[in-house]
């Protein structure tokens, strides 16, 4: 992925910095589009995996529409040229002020997550002389066998409404007179691997539509939420994920009439592989029980491992060449002892002032960066950037 040519130009820019190959983000995007179109399903790019400008303007170019999960968000969709008509807005939090903007902007749904929510959009859509039109996140108690910190589909997870929950919400919706009923969304967590949970999925989303229909409410849109997950191991190996399959499942497995149109909802699965942390080496500290390579990039630019442990290969593009290996803890110069990217991670001799790459990282890296410490927020660099 990183020819001497580039590595060169890596060498010449302050560290650390978010590096994202273009050439691989527009082919993740045909190939999402093209598999997508296949299977007649629209898309809605997942904003909270990465919101930069110029990662969202390849999207919005590529056809897809924009799944928001704060107001702020909804603001950058805007900015970034997405159409109202395409733009959702989930979140089990969402505040007056971003309802508001939202309802006033005439946004394509509201994906509401609680009964209160419903009451609260109706009243702020009558003040606005709007109808808004919103589907419900209904948790369907589904376990996508993940990290159980981006696991959201089950009944012990803050998000969506519950099924015992329906039949209020249907009174609810009968009163309410601003807003309109349109779809149903589900989203069952994140970095999902085991794709026959998808399947359970589309089983109890078939039940719930069959729920509907008993009762004459036949919905026109069902939103399957997004969660595949990338290869962090091997990112090079399969950098495009199979949307052929991951699509055709659904397809497969839902059994909407044909009048119901499905919705889906990448995010990590378009722009993480196209995403690294280049980052320095400052130090290279002996320890009594292991070797600390201490980076110039930390938690501040990348928060998964310290959050939730996840794994990301880390190379060292200068010391390729160089001969034997050595086991090093990879680390942050935050002051926090969680700010460590992995441990005993093998890599050839690594010296101060060598050039690491922690691959993987387009997606939820650059999106949660933080200036705890007090730090300079990294910049990022496309191809033709450098």
């Amino acid at each position: 992925m990183f020819s001497p040519s580039l590595l060169k130009k890596f060498q010449g820019i302050e560290t650390p910095f978010y590096y994202y190959d273009t050439k691989l983000l527009s082919d993740t995007l045909k190939a999402a589009r093209k598999a997508a179109e296949k299977q007649d399903i629209e898309l809605h790019y997942a904003l909270k995996a990465n919101a930069n400008k110029g990662v969202l303007k390849l999207v919005k170019d590529s056809g897809f529409g924009a799944d928001c999960v704060s107001g702020n968000e909804v603001k950058r969709a805007f900015e970034s040229g997405f159409k109202a008509g395409k733009i959702v807005f989930a979140g089990v939090g969402k505040s007056d002020k971003e309802i508001r903007f939202a309802v006033q902007k005439n946004i394509f749904c509201f994906n509401a997550e609680s009964i209160e929510e419903l009451k609260v959009v109706n009243e702020i859509a009558k003040g606005e002389n709007r109808t808004a039109q919103v589907a419900l996140r209904i948790n369907p108690n589904v376990n996508a066998n993940t990290h159980r910190y981006i696991t959201t589909g089950l009944e012990e997870n803050k998000f969506g409404i519950n099924s015992w929950e329906l039949d209020e919400s249907l009174n609810v919706l009968r009163k309410c007179k601003n807003i309109k009923l349109i779809g149903l969304h589900f989203h069952i967590g994140s970095q999902i691997t085991d794709l026959s949970v998808y399947k359970t999925l589309c089983v109890k989303a078939n039940e719930l539509l069959q729920w509907f229909a008993d009762k004459d409410i036949f919905i026109e849109n069902i939103n399957l939420g997004g969660g595949l997950g990338v290869d962090y191991h091997h990112p090079d190996e399969d950098p495009i994920p199979d949307f052929e399959n991951y699509f055709g499942l659904f397809r497969k497995f839902l059994k909407p009439g044909s009048h119901i149109k499905m919705h889906l909802e990448p995010g990590r699965a378009i722009v993480a592989q196209c995403g690294s942390l280049i980052s320095r080496v400052l130090f290279v500290k002996k320890g009594m029980q292991t070797n600390f390579v201490i980076l110039d990039a930390g938690m501040t630019e990348l928060l998964r491992p310290a959050l939730y442990q996840s794994y990301h290969t880390i190379e060292n593009l200068l010391g390729a060449t160089r001969k034997g290996k050595y086991l090093y803890d990879v680390t942050g110069p935050i002051c926090e002892s969680s700010d460590c990217f992995r441990k005993a991670v093998e890599l050839t001799e690594t010296r101060r002032g060598d050039i690491i790459a922690i691959r993987t990282a387009g997606a939820y890296s650059e999106s949660m960066s933080l200036d705890y410490n007090m730090r300079s927020r990294a910049k990022a660099y496309f191809t033709e950037d450098v």
